[in-house]
């Protein structure tokens, strides 16, 4: 057979091969038996192997898997990846239909449902009709590129008919069934169990050998469609049946609701139906239908005011209280815990709780013991609710708050008017430790491979103390790599993401430092302020206290940390080492015309609403959702809708694209 033969029929047998992949994986009915599915794959790979030339991205038999990865580029979204705001109750979901009535000016709004599968958010992006790339949530902004390993999922097509450039968002998650397997499997061989299929899917997509992600049959969900090229596919009903038609799986579970009537049948509906399913739902996505209402609804900061997450009511148990005891946070703040008798709830078995401060735990009057009724908040946090209080909870010990530090046994204490107690001993090994996480997590420093277990590790043998030292692990390598569990490899890994760390912008590594009350956001405002981490410890209280939003408390909080001696030697260290302590994200323009003022952003503009968004803040200004008499001014595009109407009501000016330039110019519009 030579090449072109070879390539007629790789593009039968590829061809054939999605076709039965697409009636098995997405629409369950199979055409063929598995022996004739798996003859012609064994055909493909035969002919590949012959004719390597003729392996192409979206060939079938490149979703086996078999790459190992050394580590997840970052990627950024093209449009973020916004959260949901939860409500709980139907009465909840009227109140958020009134606000979206305000805007859109009915009271019975058609809204799209779709269960809230509990996986993990993904992005799909197609180019030329070819997979590209497959990017996690992240933070909303910047995702991890997991493209090797969504491409052995077998439900994710690697290419679809449609050339556009498209953007399709869903969940990626692990079935009731498969989880159980799973867990199944590591018991035999001794391993940790997974705590849940979201837990189990999360894990099992960060994997770094692509082969194990192909042997856990990972699924997918699909429900998002993005691209500005199609203006017919304007609602999210017409959005899933084009996704549909691509070939890619959505939810046979939603439905179109037309009335409140039909939104609350689906509500009661899947309530009860939710444990029917093979797969974990924490609740129902509603949203409205019709997108070109979307502008005209708006946003909040983190998420969409037109779409809303309704979370099923917690489910309630009882169990045992074993024990009550405290552990030791980064800033010395003592939190009180509680260690159950195994029960399970919500999908997952709950053996322990937080029960926050000795006030808490009097006011619940929990004794040792006792029988107490637990929940998880919004499905994922256990809650202890009560206590019952029997016979038996009458003869039991009163509970006595801890008067020493569990970590380092010095006196506790606790400030007049505050609820909590504090470990004011800087010296405490728990409070060193749990500083040392909180620096490497990812918000802060963002050091891959440098979690709890191993800083415990490193901690107990001496190679880390302080944060400064983080910077120095290179000097210990041989004694590393011996530890259990963790390699050459592992330990090349660490060391670049180390490095990697010193580049970060001043903001994430001010964050990490841990000064109380200073947490990321305020971290950020004030390296936009000050610049340096010199200018920032040069700052008076004065200084401090006159930015809006830091306040008396914060500014004197940042003040003293300053002040004391062993934040001082750990800055002057991290300078040693080479850590950039200047400020080099987006700077902000304090001499801007706009400073202080405050904008609404409202309908279609020449560039997405993110884009006139950062070039408000960078120059000074604030974003919010909703006009009133305090907003300054209406950026207003085609199709503003009721916004408009809002500002023109109170005489709020109102502006366009031009007259916000020349705002910035410092220029007069006229």
């Amino acid at each position: 057979m030579n090449i072109n033969e070879a390539k007629i029929k790789v593009a039968a047998l590829k061809s054939k091969i999605d076709q039965w992949a697409k009636e098995y994986y997405i629409h369950d009915m199979p055409s063929v038996d598995d022996t004739e599915y798996d003859l012609a794959m064994k055909q493909l790979k035969d002919l590949e192997q012959q004719f390597p030339k003729l392996v192409t991205s979206d060939s079938p038999t490149q979703k086996v898997g078999g790459t190992v990865s050394d580590k997840f580029e970052k990627y950024v979204h093209k449009k973020p990846m916004l959260s949901l705001a939860d409500i709980f109750s139907w009465e909840e979901f009227e109140k958020f239909n009134k606000q979206v009535a305000k805007e859109t000016g009915t009271v019975d709004n058609e809204y799209y449902a779709e269960l809230k599968i509990d996986g993990l958010s993904v992005s799909l992006n197609y180019e030329k009709g070819i997979l590209q790339n497959a990017v996690t949530r992240g933070d909303g902004k910047v995702g991890e590129n997991v493209t090797t390993n969504v491409k052995t999922i077998k439900s994710i097509p690697l290419s679809i008919t449609d050339k556009s450039t498209i953007e399709i968002r869903g969940e990626i998650f692990l079935s009731k069934k498969e989880f159980t397997k799973l867990n199944d499997e590591r018991i035999l061989k001794g391993e940790q169990l997974f705590a849940n299929p979201r837990n189990a899917a999360a894990g099992t997509l960060r994997q770094l050998d692509s082969s194990i992600v192909a042997k856990r049959n990972l699924d997918a969900f699909l429900y998002y469609y993005l691209n500005d090229k199609d203006s017919q596919t304007n609602t999210q009903a017409k959005a899933l049946a084009k996704i549909d038609s691509l070939g890619v799986k959505t939810n046979k579970e939603g439905r179109l609701c037309k009335t409140l009537e039909e939104v609350k049948a689906y509500i009661e509906e899947y309530t009860l139906k939710r444990s029917q399913l093979d797969y974990e739902i924490d609740g129902i996505v509603f949203k409205i239908n019709n997108f070109n209402l979307h502008e005209q609804i708006g946003y909040t900061a983190k998420t969409p005011k037109w779409a809303v997450a309704y979370k099923f009511p917690a489910e309630v148990k009882e169990t045992k209280l074993l024990d009550i005891f405290p552990t030791v946070g980064r800033t010395g703040k003592i939190t009180y815990n509680a260690k159950l008798e195994p029960v399970q709830i919500a999908g997952t078995t709950v053996s322990a709780a937080t029960l926050n401060n000795a006030e808490q735990i009097k006011t619940k009057a929990l004794k040792v013991g006792a029988i107490v009724k637990i929940k998880k908040a919004g499905d994922i946090i256990p809650e202890v609710l009560s206590v019952v209080k029997n016979r038996e909870y009458e003869i039991l010990k009163q509970w006595v708050p801890a008067k020493i530090c569990p970590a380092c046994e010095n006196l506790l204490e606790k400030s007049l008017g505050e609820v909590d107690q504090f470990c004011v001993n800087f010296s405490c090994p728990a409070q060193i430790v749990r500083s040392l996480e909180h620096y490497a997590s990812r918000p802060a420093a963002d050091i891959v491979g440098l979690g709890g277990r191993t800083i415990e590790k490193l901690y107990e043998e001496k190679i880390i103390t302080n944060i400064a030292d983080i910077y120095k692990i290179a000097d210990h390598e041989e004694k590393i790599v011996s530890f259990e569990k963790f390699g050459q490899k592992s330990y090349q890994n660490l060391i670049e993401s180390i490095i990697q760390s010193k580049t970060n912008s001043l903001d994430k590594t001010l964050f990490g430092l841990g000064i109380r009350h200073v947490g990321s956001k305020t971290a950020k405002i004030l390296s936009e302020r000050f610049m340096t981490i010199d200018n920032l410890a040069a700052a008076k209280y004065e200084d401090l206290n006159a930015i809006e939003s830091i306040g008396e408390v914060l500014a004197q909080s940042i003040v003293d940390w300053f002040k004391i001696e062993a934040n001082q030697s750990i800055i002057m260290k991290l300078k040693e080492v080479g850590v950039n302590l200047i400020y080099n994200g987006p700077q902000v323009n304090f001499n801007s015309p706009i400073v202080k003022k405050t904008f609404v952003i409202t309908g279609t503009l020449s560039e997405p609403r993110e884009y006139f968004k950062e070039l408000v803040e960078q120059n000074g200004g604030k974003v919010v959702g909703s006009v009133s008499k305090k907003t300054d001014y209406l950026l207003a595009g085609v199709d503003a809708g009721s916004k408009l109407s809002k500002a023109q009501e109170l005489n709020v000016m109102v502006i366009n694209e031009e007259m916000l330039h020349n705002l910035l110019k410092g220029e007069k519009n006229g």
